[in-house]
């Protein structure tokens, strides 16, 4: 496709993927676990844009660019080609300008996000759309959080991520996110959880009226991974224990397989406890953002 052939869509927000709750239900053959998840995706995210070049590349800013690789194994470069093929088209000649503002491994799908993200601009770009179906079989070819971000919408997560139930709009109220930069690796998690194996979540009820009545909800939900995570990296048990101390916060929890936790605190609140931690934790990467 040539150069001129293409659209300049608008810049994306690869926003962070929250697991609200994230139970880990059984394990496949294969290896791939099985999960029941709660997910949610505020304003806090990567910048991916897109531009004409001569080939196919990645440029990297921002705050953790240095802890990510520009090489043709990046995700984002992997949807590339992964879309293209799909779609019977030729590798574009676009260079993807990313911001970097989330942590890597942390937790929060900043990867996949970034792919998703990717795949929303190729679109755009390329000005080729593949069935929906279609798209979501590449979106899941690239990894298992990828399809949820590609939505970017509220939802509850099952199997190994690849079925999608929209959840209620969330209530109005902040989240916080705190990462000690700590890097946590996902297979260690796995392998050192004392069970693969438990209960789904309750159902979800129709409507979260309001912040107290997710935190309710969220009381009879778990990450089962927290625990493992917990034991290999002490630093998640201190965050969530900061977390805590805030009065504004009315619950935290790990998300993902961490190290990055989250607090939820009413409309506005967020900002004031963000700031705390901050003089606290100077060290420590934090963020707030409206939960819906």
């Amino acid at each position: 496709m040539t150069l001129s052939a293409m659209n300049r869509p608008a810049p994306q927000l690869a926003r962070a993927k929250i697991n609200l709750a994230l139970h880990v239900t059984g394990q496949r053959a294969d290896g791939y676990h099985l999960l029941d998840s709660l997910v949610v995706f505020p304003e806090i995210g990567d910048v991916l844009t897109c531009r004409p070049g001569r080939r196919l590349e990645l440029s990297l800013t921002g705050p953790f660019a240095q802890a990510l690789a520009s090489d043709q194994d990046n995700l984002i470069l992997k949807a590339a080609r992964t879309f293209s093929e799909a779609a019977g088209t030729p590798e574009p000649d676009l260079v993807f300008d990313l911001e970097k503002n989330l942590p890597v491994a942390s937790g929060i799908g900043s990867g996949s996000a970034d792919a998703a993200a990717a795949l929303r601009l190729l679109q755009e770009a390329m000005g080729t759309s593949l069935a929906p179906n279609k798209l979501a079989g590449v979106a899941l070819s690239l990894g298992a959080d990828v399809p949820v971000c590609l939505a970017s919408c509220s939802a509850r997560m099952g199997g190994i991520g690849e079925l999608l139930t929209p959840a209620p709009a969330m209530p109005e109220a902040d989240i916080l996110l705190v990462n000690p930069g700590v890097g946590i690796s996902t297979p260690a998690v796995f392998k050192s959880m004392e069970s693969r194996a438990n209960p789904e979540m309750p159902d979800i009820p129709d409507r979260f009226q309001s912040l107290s009545v997710l935190v309710s909800y969220l009381q009879h939900t778990r990450n089962d991974m927290q625990g493992a995570a917990e034991r290999l990296c002490p630093s998640v048990t201190q965050v969530i224990e900061t977390l805590k101390q805030d009065n504004h916060i009315a619950i935290a929890r790990m998300s993902g397989s961490g190290a990055t936790c989250f607090g939820l605190a009413e409309a506005g609140k967020g900002a004031t406890a963000a700031q705390r931690i901050r003089s606290v934790q100077p060290g420590w990467w934090v963020a707030s953002a409206p939960l819906g």
